[in-house]
């Protein structure tokens, strides 16, 4: 069988050691697959719609930018279960000046990467339709390996450390980032809290081109939905890559991030 191409961001040592425990699965069952690393997604989205590789991990803005380049005719076949219902978190300090949304007005926000889709694009969108326009604050961005989507924590961890040292007046994270965070001692719940939360939207998903086949993407699923957590040699993989179960891939939770890339005109003042 001729194997299936995957395309995705290497945006951290362990990306590497992931796809070579599912890739050794793959073979095992008789469905090869070989793996593409990019450095960045605008370049993967490239390849991949031109065609040197079958299936893109995705950002969810590399999914956004797939569905546009392609004119909507892209799928998505694939997400993790932690990909699904997202949130991000407005985080201030407790009993400090900014107790609203309306006390960021003249203030400085603390965002992640400028590509971000949890940490810059979809808050700056959460903001606007809470009222607050996109000039009445200061947007503080912490540019950290700019191309990655914010796949990595350190634009968000930038953040947070600059609100603690007092350079901003609130910062946004992931969820799971405040969740772990908080558990971890990095961030100290009795001192900081979350003043608000985004609407739910949607994080990674596989992707495929219009014209990939579907008997070879049935193919695909079929061998990764047969991971389980349960199993000891899935689950190094599978907690390296944030997940306990594969689901199938759904595009209702884009709507906000697609909203926040044509306010903010994303592709369009991109260089």
């Amino acid at each position: 069988m001729k194997p299936i191409i995957l395309g995705c961001v290497l945006y951290d040592p362990k990306v590497s050691i992931i796809w070579d425990i599912i890739r050794d699965y793959f073979e095992a069952n008789a469905v090869p697959i070989d793996v593409v690393f990019y450095t960045n997604y605008e370049l993967q989205v490239s390849a991949h719609l031109a065609g040197h590789v079958d299936i893109a991990w995705n950002s969810p803005l590399a999914w956004v930018d797939s569905q546009l380049q392609s004119g909507g005719s892209c799928r998505a076949i694939a997400m993790r279960d932690t990909d699904r219902d997202r949130r991000s978190h407005l985080v201030v300090e407790r009993g400090g000046s900014v107790a609203t949304i309306g006390d960021l007005a003249g203030r400085v926000v603390g965002f992640g990467a400028k590509d971000s889709p949890q940490a810059t694009l979809i808050p700056r969108e959460h903001l606007l339709l809470a009222g607050l326009a996109l000039d009445a604050y200061e947007t503080r961005v912490f540019d950290k390996l700019v191309g990655k989507h914010g796949d990595h924590i350190g634009g968000e961890l930038d953040a947070f450390r600059a609100l603690e040292q007092g350079e901003v007046d609130a910062s946004w994270m992931l969820d799971l980032n405040w969740e772990s965070w908080t558990r971890d001692g990095t961030v100290d719940p009795a001192r900081y809290h979350v003043l608000d939360k985004t609407a739910l939207f949607d994080h990674c998903v596989f992707t495929v081109r219009g014209d990939f086949p579907l008997e070879r993407q049935q193919t695909f699923l079929d061998v990764l939905f047969t991971m389980d957590y349960a199993n000891p040699d899935h689950r190094e993989m599978m907690d390296l890559e944030g997940l306990k179960a594969w689901q199938s891939g759904r595009t209702s939770g884009f709507g906000l991030l697609r909203a926040a890339c044509e306010h903010q005109r994303f592709f369009q003042d991109r260089g």
